[in-house]
């Protein structure tokens, strides 16, 4: 842009003391839930895939299991892990399509004691990216639930791999700056009442 003058700006601000803070690795204890009605835990790419990337990243498997396009049966399975102080996230692929059987996002809602509304707006702006228009029937979200992250994707390997690869990742590894849900895990069970 020809003609402007930036010789009467300061000179940049030094950065942000955040900037220098390195906070020690965590390795999460994080559950794997899949949700469908046509595949089983052999046959599961999206699962194995959501596995090999959380270990590789030196995260835990805490357990892995899958049900039916069953609202209640997902309730109660997440609903079992969310009530174990030993599970920090929980993490489900499949069943947030728009058909009559997809349901997970129902079954999870209610459990939220938070949303991530941010979640699913990146993922959505993500996946657009590869898929165009599609993207809008992804229902994927995200939120805490009795200190428990709580992510919700859909089930395509595509998916999986773009929701860990470009937005889970980062944020569940202590090192990402400027903040990231790492930091925040001890402070999510705080008793509102206390703040005041």
């Amino acid at each position: 842009m020809a003609g402007l003058d930036h010789s009467n700006h300061p000179a940049a601000a030094p950065a942000p003391q955040w900037a220098f803070r390195r906070w020690p690795a965590v390795a999460l204890s994080i559950a794997l839930l899949t949700v469908s009605d046509r595949r089983s835990l052999a046959d599961d790419p999206s699962g194995d895939a959501l596995q090999q990337r959380l270990e590789a990243a030196g995260h835990r498997l805490q357990e892995r299991c899958m049900v039916p396009d069953d609202r209640y049966r997902i309730r109660a399975e997440l609903s079992r892990w969310i009530a174990d102080p030993a599970v920090q996230v929980v993490i489900s692929s499949g069943g947030t399509g728009l058909t009559g059987r997809d349901g997970t996002p129902e079954a999870v809602a209610p459990l939220l004691d938070k949303t991530m509304d941010g979640f699913g707006e990146l993922f959505r702006m993500l996946s657009f990216q590869t898929i165009g228009t599609s993207s809008l029937q992804s229902r994927c979200l995200a939120g805490v639930a009795n200190g428990t992250l709580i992510f919700v994707l859909p089930g395509s390997l595509d998916a999986v791999s773009t929701a860990w690869d470009r937005l889970i990742r980062a944020q569940l590894d202590a090192e990402t700056l400027p903040c990231n849900l790492v930091q925040l895990l001890p402070r999510l069970r705080e008793d509102p009442g206390q703040l005041a």
